[in-house]
């Protein structure tokens, strides 16, 4: 068996490692770097600039190489040939790249994500997050298009560099998508360290050194050195010729089924193409869930159980359902603080809060919510009790180490 991998982010590359330690020759096509936006512009090179208290651009890129080197070093199994270009389909079963044709059993297209923008005047007077990464000074006043999660990462770590940072989000609160509990604290806490934040903001236009915008119906405007665009992504679907091959596709990105098959049979779409949650985790197990059915491989994955985290300071996580999500049902809910914590206090890192919510009737766990310094990591434990379907009372009766932060998630569970 033979396959092709498009795109060498996450899904692509691990997909192909994968796919060559079960015994399948896999030719990944890549016209950029190893690692893709996740590890060259976006998660990894954002969490190195967390980790340190100014600008450090040579840190950054010894951090990069270090893992791009890991990954290259990965790929090179007699398994897998690495192609250097952009791919083209050209038919369900073969890619043209870097002037050869290729031919498969099966096409996994991993072509990631772009960073999109709002299609307002000066719009080009603006930076992506891209760009922002590579600031090498930090200016003196910030001013953030969008309270996402990469907004709000960028508006953290610049605001703890010294920059004066405002955000302004369109939607009534930041993290529209979270829960609202979870995204009202962090509101609170961004503000206290500094951050000014305003929601149901509309920009309408960007002029040299200000944003123009507007909130119920009064015009104000902000003045910035320097402009972030962050509103999003949108899946990349440049020059891959998915029309041709009459493969659906919209805006939101390429159409695909539960094992991540497109229309076309033989044709496969992971990650941030398909427009879902674009998450470099999310990409990986989808190229695992499209490798094992290409394979004939049934798993268990289940994509309704996936960790999120937000790497602001401090660092909010969430797995599950939230609160607005289990409208109609009969819940409970559980709190807990970190100021009640023995390591949180003691570390300094009092400023926390963490939300369970279960069913009622039965007990189970259905989502979990935290705000706090490890939440990133605290948030797996959660993760691991929904999905093998743990109550309220079951994982109360669980022994935890003290002092530890994980203990404000059991405090939690216990207050259901």
């Amino acid at each position: 068996m033979k396959i092709i991998i498009i795109g060498a982010g996450p899904g692509g590359y691990e997909t192909a490692a994968e796919a060559a330690s079960r015994g399948i020759e896999t030719i990944l096509i890549s016209d950029g770097p190893l690692g893709g936006t996740c590890l060259n512009e976006g998660c990894i090179p954002t969490k190195a600039l967390c980790a340190i208290d100014a600008p450090d651009q040579e840190r950054k890129q010894a951090v990069i190489e270090q893992l791009r080197a890991g990954i290259s070093q990965l790929m090179r199994n007699k398994l897998i040939t690495l192609v250097e270009g952009r791919a083209k389909l050209l038919s369900p079963r073969s890619v043209e790249a870097a002037g050869s044709v290729y031919e498969a059993d099966a096409i996994i297209i991993a072509t990631g994500s772009v960073s999109a923008s709002l299609p307002i005047p000066g719009a080009e007077l603006t930076i992506d997050s891209a760009a922002m990464l590579n600031l090498s000074n930090v200016p003196r006043r910030l001013c953030v298009i969008g309270g996402g999660v990469i907004g709000l990462e960028f508006a953290s770590v610049y605001r703890k560099f010294g920059s004066e940072v405002t955000v302004l989000e369109f939607c009534p609160g930041i993290l529209p998508r979270f829960d609202t509990d979870l995204a009202k604290r962090l509101k609170a806490s961004l503000v206290k360290r500094g951050i000014s934040i305003e929601t149901s903001a509309r920009v309408t236009a960007i002029a040299p050194g200000k944003v123009l915008w507007t909130k119920a119906d009064k015009e104000y405007e902000t003045e910035a050195d320097c402009i972030l665009m962050a509103v999003g992504r949108r899946p990349n679907l440049a020059s891959l010729n998915l029309d041709d091959l009459g493969i659906t596709h919209g805006p939101r990105g390429i159409a695909v089924d539960a094992n991540m098959q497109t229309n076309v049979p033989g044709i496969y779409a992971i990650g941030d193409i398909t427009g879902g949650m674009m998450l470099a985790h999310v990409a990986s197990a989808h190229g695992r869930r499209a490798l094992n059915h290409i394979c004939g491989t049934p798993d268990g994955i289940d994509f309704s159980i996936v960790p999120a985290a937000v790497f602001t300071v401090p660092e909010v996580a969430c797995v599950g359902k939230t609160e607005e999500e289990c409208e109609g049902m009969e819940i409970l809910t559980g709190k807990a603080n970190y100021r009640a914590n023995g390591k949180a206090v003691a570390s300094g890192e009092a400023d926390g809060w963490c939300k369970v919510v279960a069913e009622k009737a039965s007990g189970r766990i259905l989502g979990a919510h935290i705000m706090g310094a490890h939440a990133s990591d605290i948030i797996h434990e959660a993760a691991v009790l929904i999905a093998l379907g743990a109550t309220v009372s079951q994982a109360g009766d669980i022994i935890h180490a003290h002092p530890t932060l994980s203990e404000v998630l059991l405090a939690a569970i216990r207050s259901c």
